[in-house]
């Protein structure tokens, strides 16, 4: 018979409401097994009549002789005729039968992963903000949305695919967005790019992802922005390469360090990464003469130049300019794009220009990942950009957000001047903000996330110890009224931490 404290453990995983949508007779069955799994129940060891368990129980004897006909054909325990039921000789076998589990302080199992992984679980990964609270970076302004052109345009796709447009799509992309990208990124960036050089990913981080493993191996080494998108970074990190921090200026990175750096002494770097038309998160546009100059070293040292173009649309000074991939003649550019800022996050949707001999061997590596993204919003995708929309969609949401950078810059120096000082940007979804007096800059952060505001330090976002302290706050997603409000909460989180 079982002992009062095995019945009470039966009785206790039975009446577990995790383990309420189980039928009844599972739930008995999994509750005994688990003893045995603990080596609570020893090898040979008699278990009760299935008609004195279903009475200790509460349940049918029916009840339990399924649990018992489950666990012997499991081989979890033995049925002899006219002795009973008995804990198996094979449970003896069974992996960690009888040890203790290891817990940490949390509760949870330890594990060992590997460096990879390590690396990757104590990055904390990318935290993508899912509710639009102010001031997310990097949010889209939904709301005004064209959901009803959508609509229309994915009730075209379905009615002209129909069950085709449930099937795979190519790992490399559907052609008719593969096209309407390429088209897209001639026009309005200057690129250098045809549908067959076109490769359709859910992200710019798969993008980056793909760049750091396909391209280098661990232990080699990378140029970085310094500041740098933390997204770039931990992907980065996490394939073992080595990232070497280049200082910024106003017109971007400045490249003389680069090129010192790459005469000292050791292994050249084999890429640099680059978000040339708006640095995040300073917001700097990299100057024609060191775009030059990155293409000239990129060639010399066949080195690779991975260009974000994460946010090029939203440009309010004059037009932006091309990108580099544009300029490059000796195909050494990898060109990152993605429809998860300018229209909205759930498309899932970014896409890399790559040189030709990328082709191949990216598209491969894509199907290890994820195997393809889904065809429907390619297809809808593709009629919204060739019909016009996309462009429509970016000129309207390029005013409001001129606008709202605006008016949080006001907002900023009206309630916030005794803390932080704003750095307009000329273009991009964020605005930096540096603190003007002592601050403790996680604590803020963590102090304005209890408080309903969800800012971006900027700290963590520097390689090197150059850096100034502050954060950015993303002004897209929110009307000028929201900001306001949010701006005054967030005066009265920095009062309380600067007494």
């Amino acid at each position: 018979m079982f002992k009062h404290a095995q019945l009470e453990s039966v009785k206790a995983w039975i009446g577990d409401p995790a383990h309420a949508a189980l039928p009844l007779h599972a739930r008995v069955q999994r509750a005994i097994r688990q003893l045995i799994l603990d080596g609570a129940l020893d090898v040979g060891r008699p278990l009760p009549a299935s008609r004195a368990l279903a009475k200790s129980l509460g349940v049918s004897r029916d009840t339990v002789e399924s649990a018992y006909s489950q666990l012997h054909a499991e081989g979890f325990i033995e049925r002899r005729v006219g002795s009973g039921s008995f804990v198996s000789e094979r449970a003896q076998r069974l992996p960690g039968r009888g040890k203790p589990r290891r817990t940490r302080v949390d509760g949870k199992a330890t594990v060992r992963l590997s460096q990879r992984g390590s690396a990757m679980f104590q990055s904390g990964g990318v935290r993508d903000f899912l509710a639009p609270r102010p001031f997310a970076p990097g949010v889209p302004e939904t709301r005004s949305f064209p959901l009803q052109t959508w609509e229309r345009l994915e009730r075209q796709v379905l009615k002209e695919y129909g069950t085709l447009a449930l099937l795979h799509s190519p790992a490399q992309g559907m052609e008719p967005l593969r096209r309407a990208i390429a088209d897209y990124v001639n026009l309005e960036r200057g690129a250098r790019a045809s549908p067959d050089r076109v490769l359709v990913l859910t992200s710019s981080q798969q993008a980056m992802t793909l760049c750091a493993t396909v391209l280098l191996d661990a232990g080699e080494r990378i140029f970085i922005e310094d500041p740098v998108y933390h997204g770039a970074r931990k992907a980065f990190d996490a394939a073992g390469l080595d990232c070497v921090p280049v200082p910024l200026d106003a017109d971007g990175l400045r490249v003389e360090h680069l090129l010192e750096a790459t005469q000292a002494p050791g292994e050249p770097a084999k890429a640099v990464f680059l978000t040339p038309s708006h640095q995040f998160p300073t917001g700097a546009t990299l100057a024609l003469d060191r775009r030059l100059a990155i293409i000239e070293w990129a060639r010399k040292h066949q080195a690779w130049i991975i260009e974000d173009d994460y946010d090029s649309e939203f440009h309010y000074a004059g037009k932006p300019t091309a990108c580099v991939q544009g300029l490059d003649p000796h195909e050494r550019t990898i060109y990152i794009g993605t429809f998860t800022k300018s229209l909205f996050p759930g498309l899932r949707i970014g896409y890399m220009v790559l040189p030709p001999a990328l082709v191949e061997p990216m598209t491969v590596a894509r199907t290890l990942l994820d195997g393809h993204s889904a065809p429907i919003p390619q297809l809808t995708l593709a009629r919204f950009i060739e019909g016009g929309h996309f462009g429509a969609h970016v000129r309207t949401m390029r005013a409001v957000y001129a606008e709202r950078r605006d008016v949080l810059a006001r907002l900023v120096r009206q309630h916030l001047a005794d803390f932080v000082e704003p750095r307009v940007p000329a273009g991009g979804m964020q605005m930096p903000c540096v603190f003007v007096r002592d601050i403790p800059e996680r604590e803020a952060v963590e102090s304005a996330r209890r408080a309903g505001i969800d800012l971006l330090g900027l700290t963590a976002l520097h390689a090197s110890g150059r850096h100034e302290a502050g954060f950015l706050m993303g002004f897209a997603a929110h009307a000028p009224h929201e900001m306001q409000l949010a701006v005054k909460k967030l005066a009265n989180v920095l009062r309380a931490l600067s007494r």
